[in-house]
């Protein structure tokens, strides 16, 4: 057990500078701004009207969804996504509104058509970008880009809810707009990122919490998922594995505290050895932090901490992870996530934990000479 002393001691050497803050520590906010490349073109999407007219929590509002593409190239070329963010406007998609009504956007494309365009074997996704309330945009760090063909079909989606107004019958609508750089004009190359994903599971049916595992060793031991019980009027979220077992990734969190680990190095995927350089975050109200954790060397990746709004139910503040220099992940480690909730409410509340990984991708090959022709084969009609 660590004496107060020990304690002063170490914070002293901390706050001094002797002893080196974790990897992810000085980034884990919003990182700095840098100025917009004045070679970024930006293409901005409306969702339909939305009518909010009662209270509706987290995944149980109005929603739509559209397919979109970047542009209308023909031939199609190489994109490069650096910037990604969502805003609830009013019906007339220009006068911002509460934000406040925010549930999540999502970017899913086809992992299969785009791995064949780039050329990839390693895609663990086909989710581009979530956002949420509390963390409404993604700028990944200067001279990182995700690569995109301009003609690649995106299915994007919008939900919102509303947690506190109860006498309410509006419409808003939600703007998504990218930023991005045509490989062509670029004066100097831009490094390639990949996404892939991680999240807190509740156990629901079966021996124990080990998703995918019938014998887990004694480092994967340290990640089993409790039990737990499914959010009511979430219709999806499950998740069942060879074994019998049955897991939801929409639980219930009664009052106070409660933890939840899950082991996710199966649903990260990581193909090889690299780096992580931006981690997105998408949790309900009342999380207090999520947490990934590398259990082979016992040391944390990122942890994201949350701020609710003074008064009220929401997220007002969600830290992420944005690291030019990245932090190293490992194809042969373990993890695990960790989720903390504090349900301050009085009631039971649905809960989920979700973290968004874009990590360097080594083995990328341009596309625009490889895969031309598998590029113009998947060409889209015109939005």
């Amino acid at each position: 057990m660590c004496s107060a002393y020990s304690i002063l001691l170490f914070l002293t050497f901390l706050i001094s500078g002797a002893l080196p803050p974790p990897a992810w520590a000085a980034q884990k906010d919003p990182a700095q701004k840098f100025p917009k490349n004045p070679l970024t073109e930006t293409v901005t999407f409306l969702s339909r009207n939305l009518t909010i007219d009662r209270i509706y929590k987290s995944m149980q509002g109005p929603s739509d969804s559209q397919s979109v593409t970047l542009t209308n190239d023909n031939p199609p070329e190489l994109l490069w996504i650096t910037s990604y963010r969502v805003e609830v406007m009013e019906p007339d998609g220009q006068t911002p509104a509460l934000q406040e009504f925010m549930c999540h956007n999502n970017l899913d494309f086809n992992s299969g058509q785009h791995s064949q365009m780039m050329g990839w074997s390693h895609l663990a996704t086909g989710r581009m970008f979530t956002l949420s309330q509390g963390q409404f945009s993604i700028d990944l760090p200067e001279g990182f880009g995700i690569p995109v063909m301009s003609n690649e079909n995106f299915s994007l989606s919008n939900q919102v809810l509303n947690h506190n107004i109860k006498n309410i019958n509006t419409q808003v609508r939600n703007k998504v707009t990218f930023d991005f750089i045509r490989d062509k004009n670029l004066v100097q190359p831009l490094k390639p990122l990949f996404p892939t994903n991680g999240f807190v599971m509740a156990l629901l049916e079966g021996k124990d919490g080990f998703f995918g595992l019938d014998q887990p060793d004694e480092v994967q031991k340290q990640a089993t998922c409790l039990p737990g019980a499914h959010a009511p009027g979430i219709k999806s979220a499950f998740f069942n594995d060879q074994f019998g077992r049955k897991f939801s990734g929409h639980w219930v969190v009664k009052l106070g505290k409660t933890e939840q680990k899950t082991l996710v190095t199966k649903w990260l995927r990581i193909p090889y050895d690299t780096t992580v350089h931006f981690i997105a975050v998408h949790v309900h109200p009342f999380c207090e932090s999520l947490e990934l954790r590398d259990i082979t060397t016992g040391k944390t990746v990122f942890k994201s901490t949350m701020k609710g709004p003074p008064k009220g139910v929401g997220l007002e503040k969600v830290d992420y992870l944005s690291n030019t220099e990245g932090i190293p992940v490992y194809k042969d480690h373990e993890y695990e996530m960790i989720s903390n909730y504090n349900n301050t409410s009085g009631v039971e509340q649905d809960a989920m934990a979700t973290f968004f990984l874009y990590l360097y991708d080594k083995e990328f090959k341009n596309p625009a000479f490889a895969n031309a022709a598998t590029a113009q084969t998947y060409m889209s009609p015109a939005r």
